[in-house]
C-alpha cells in the first residue's frame, strides 16, 4: 500500500518562518512610505533569520541541512524581490518625470 507524501504543515509561498504574511498585512489606507519601511524590515528579518540558522548549523546545533537551504533560498528570494521592486519604482519615477505636459 502506498501513501501520498505530504508536508508536515501547509506551506504558503508568501509566509515567512513565523507564519505572518510578508508586509505584515498593513491596512489598505496605510501611507506608501510605511509600506516600504515594513517591507524593508521584513527582508531584514528574513536575512537575520538566515544568518541565525546558518550559525546554529555551523555550531553543530540541532538544525537540519534542508532548513539551512530553505532559509537561504527564502532570504535570497526576498532580497531579489526587494531589488526588483526598487527597479520598478525607479523606472516608474523616470517615466513620470519624462511625461510632457
Amino acid at each position: 500500500m502506498t501513501m501520498p507524501i505530504r508536508p508536515p504543515m501547509p506551506v504558503s509561498p508568501i509566509e515567512r518562518g513565523m507564519g505572518a504574511p510578508l508586509g505584515g498585512g498593513a491596512a489598505p489606507d496605510a501611507p506608501f512610505g510605511d509600506l516600504l519601511v515594513r517591507a524593508l524590515g521584513d527582508v531584514n528579518r528574513v536575512q537575520d533569520a538566515k544568518a541565525d540558522i546558518i550559525g546554529a548549523f555551523l555550531r553543530g546545533e540541532n538544525v537540519e541541512l534542508h532548513q539551512v537551504m530553505a532559509a537561504a533560498e527564502e532570504a535570497s528570494l526576498s532580497l531579489e524581490m526587494l531589488v526588483e521592486t526598487r527597479n520598478k519604482l525607479t523606472e516608474a519615477y523616470r517615466t513620470v518625470m519624462n511625461i510632457q505636459v
